[in-house]
């Protein structure tokens, strides 16, 4: 069965435009997820909405929508007061601007999205697009609302179709100062860092995500099979603390560590180097011969 579009509308460029379809490009229906039960019978919870002073249940038709611009004063809101809100871009995403990926902070990424052709009267021209936003290697910007919000998102070429990637505005972005201000500059030794880099190029590797593993999910898994065979859930067994208090020492242990264990192939890297410690053993070696 072929997934629901999320959103549909017009992709604009100029005076080009086609229908889309724009999906969600990640999920997490696949998670173990959980329902809250009454201990007692077993039964599902169900939450009912009340009002907060008088207690009593409160019908879904006489909920209205409110702003609080002080404590318990509310501006209130109806639904066709929110739809009255003037947006061009509530069916047509336009393309502003085009910017260099490189440019955009990760910080401002939050949801990716498929976005295809609706039909095939617009194919030419959603290949026309997706092929002028390739060739220039940039990402083209424009606007989209759904979820009675109006957002930025981001457009770039993915195989025969696009991916859009919803931005975050400024203000939703927290000041990295606020947080990093306390950092002290450390003056760190030549050594610590050589031996820290050494450690960083035994574990080079290329991202694979699909070796990626949900230890969490697995024990879920796990655990639930237990409890349905009846099986006694015993608690994990706690890890004693690693005695290593020296960073020094640490670096060196984890040097020593992953020297024994098996070598892995690393990815070639150019002006790799090794620790200075190596290089000297290797000169010594080269002239005693």
């Amino acid at each position: 069965m072929a997934p629901r579009a999320y959103w549909k509308g017009y992709l604009k460029l100029s005076l080009v435009s086609c229908p889309i379809a724009l999906f969600p490009a990640t999920s997490e229906r696949e998670k173990i997820s959980f329902h809250q039960l009454n201990k007692a019978t077993g039964n599902r919870i169900r939450y009912k909405k009340v009002d907060a002073d008088t207690g009593d249940e409160v019908d879904n038709t006489a909920i209205v929508k409110g702003y609080e611009v002080a404590k318990g004063e509310y501006i209130e809101l109806e639904p066709e007061e929110l739809e009255a809100v003037a947006l061009d871009s509530k069916r047509v995403i336009e393309i502003d601007e085009f910017v260099p990926r490189g440019e955009i902070d990760e910080l401002y990424l939050r949801d990716p999205y498929y976005i295809v052709p609706d039909g095939d009267v617009g194919q030419q021209a959603f290949a026309v697009i997706r092929e002028a936003i390739r060739q220039e290697g940039m990402v083209a910007l424009g606007k989209i609302v759904f979820t009675s919000r109006e957002h930025i998102i981001a457009l770039e070429a993915r195989g025969k179709g696009l991916m859009g990637m919803t931005l975050r505005y400024p203000y939703e972005v927290r000041n990295e100062d606020e947080y990093f201000d306390t950092i002290e500059d450390e003056k760190i030794p030549k050594d610590m860092i050589e031996l820290a880099v050494h450690i960083v190029e035994t574990k080079l590797g290329h991202f694979k995500p699909q070796q990626f593993k949900d230890a969490y999910e697995d024990a879920l898994k796990d655990l639930l099979r237990k409890k349905q065979k009846g099986e006694k859930i015993l608690p994990p067994k706690e890890r004693a603390p690693s005695n290593v208090i020296n960073l020094m020492d640490a670096l060196r242990q984890s040097v020593k560590s992953n020297s024994s264990g098996t070598a892995r192939r690393t990815p070639s890297r150019p002006n790799a180097r090794a620790p200075k410690k190596a290089a000297r053993s290797h000169a010594r070696h080269k002239k005693a011969g």
